[in-house]
C-alpha cells in the first residue's frame, strides 16, 4: 500500500484539545460495511448496536505518568519520556538531546535519570534512581504523556485513562476506550459478554509512516498479554461464529496476533494490518479517527475497505467531527 493512499486533509481546528463531557457524549459515526452506509449517532448509542451474542474486547492497559520534567546539573531544563523498561534500564526519549551525554544525571521530583546512551534524535537508554519503589517515584514525579497535537495540559489527568484501566504500562492511551463511562460499560455488559486483554501502547503506534509504502515500513513491536481463560473465551466465540467487537486498534492488534495459535499468551507483536491482510477474529471495531499516513489508518482501511473509510473521513470532516485522541469515534459494523 502506497503511503499517499493514507493521506487526507484535516483542518487544524478539528483536532480535539479537550475530551467531551460526559465521555459518552462524543459523536459516533456508524460505518456499515455490508450496506456501504454512514450514519451519525452518539457514543451512548453503542449498546443498541451490539448483538446479545457479541463478545466485546477491551484493552485494559493503564497509561504511565511517563513524562518526567527534569533539571540538568547546570540548572537547565530537560525531559525524559519513558517508553518501556528493559531489565534495570528504560528505553526513553530525552531532550535536549544534543546537550545530554552518557553518565549525566538529571534530577526531578524525587527521581534521578542517568543517561546510559543517547542518539541525535533523542532516543535514549536511561537508568532510574530513587529511594524506595521506582514505579512510585515515576508516578510522583511524572505527568501523563499527552500527544504533541494536544497543546494544553489536561485539567483532569484521569480523562486520559479509560474507566477500566488496570495494569500500568503504556506510554499512550487506548483512545477508543476513553468514551466509556462506568454506566455505559455496565450497559454493554448487560447486553453481551465482555473480555479484557492487555497491550502496552507505545508512541510508535501513532507515528506517521515515512517510507514510500507500507511494505518498506519497519513495524514497531509492543508487549501484550492475555489470560489463558480469556484466550479460550475468544477462541470459542470465533468457533461459534459470534461477532468479536474490538474496542480500539490496540485491542485489534492483540486479537489478530492471538489468531495465530503459535503465538504465546504473552509476548510482543509487530503485526501490521492493512488492506489485503485478512482479519481472522475481529468482526466489528470501535475506533477514533487516526492521523494521516499512519499504520492505524491502514488497519481501519483493511477492515472496512479503502473507499468506504475515505468516504467516512470526508464525511467526518464535513460534519465537523472532532479528531484524534480526545476526539469522536466511529464503529465499523
Amino acid at each position: 500500500m502506497r503511503i499517499d493512499e493514507l493521506d487526507y486533509d484535516l483542518p487544524e481546528e478539528l483536532i480535539a484539545q479537550t475530551p467531551a463531557e460526559p465521555r459518552d457524549a462524543s459523536r459516533l459515526l456508524i460505518v456499515d460495511r455490508a450496506a456501504g452506509t454512514l450514519e451519525d449517532a452518539v457514543f451512548a448509542d453503542l449498546p443498541a448496536l451490539l448483538r446479545p451474542d457479541d463478545l466485546v474486547v477491551l484493552n485494559s492497559t493503564r497509561v504511565r505518568a511517563a513524562r518526567l520534567p527534569l533539571r540538568r546539573s547546570t540548572g537547565g531544563a530537560a525531559e525524559a519520556l519513558l517508553l518501556e523498561p528493559h531489565g534495570d534500564t528504560w528505553k526513553a526519549l530525552v531532550r535536549p538531546a544534543r546537550k545530554l551525554k552518557p553518565g549525566m544525571r538529571l534530577s526531578g521530583n524525587g527521581i534521578e535519570v542517568e543517561i546510559v546512551e543517547v542518539g541525535e534524535a533523542g532516543e535514549a537508554v536511561v537508568r532510574l534512581h530513587a529511594e524506595g519503589s521506582i514505579d512510585a517515584a515515576i508516578e510522583q514525579a511524572g505527568v501523563l504523556p499527552l500527544p504533541p497535537y494536544i497543546r494544553q495540559a489536561a485539567a483532569d489527568p484521569g480523562r486520559y485513562q479509560t474507566v477500566y484501566a488496570r495494569a500500568i504500562g503504556s506510554a499512550a492511551a487506548p483512545t477508543a476506550g476513553l468514551h466509556f463511562t462506568p454506566a455505559l460499560l455496565e450497559r454493554v455488559r448487560a447486553t453481551c459478554e465482555v473480555a479484557e486483554v492487555d497491550l502496552r501502547v507505545g508512541l510508535d503506534t501513532f507515528r506517521p509512516v515515512t517510507a514510500d509504502s507500507l511494505e518498506q515500513h519497519e513495524m514497531h513491536s509492543e508487549a501484550y498479554a492475555v489470560d489463558p481463560a480469556t484466550r479460550a473465551v475468544i477462541a470459542r466465540a470465533v468457533a461459534e461464529g459470534r461477532r468479536v467487537v474490538a474496542i480500539g486498534t490496540t485491542t485489534t492488534r492483540v486479537l489478530e496476533t492471538l489468531a495465530d495459535p503459535a503465538m504465546p499468551d504473552a509476548g510482543r507483536t509487530s503485526i501490521l494490518l492493512q488492506p489485503g491482510v485478512p482479519f481472522r477474529t475481529v468482526g466489528a471495531l470501535v475506533t477514533n479517527f487516526h492521523l494521516p499516513r499512519s499504520t492505524l489508518l491502514a488497519l481501519v482501511m483493511g477492515l472496512a475497505g479503502e473507499s468506504l473509510i475515505r468516504d467516512a473521513y470526508a464525511h467526518a470532516v464535513h460534519e465537523r467531527y472532532r479528531f484524534y485522541s480526545f476526539g469522536d469515534a466511529m464503529v465499523i459494523v
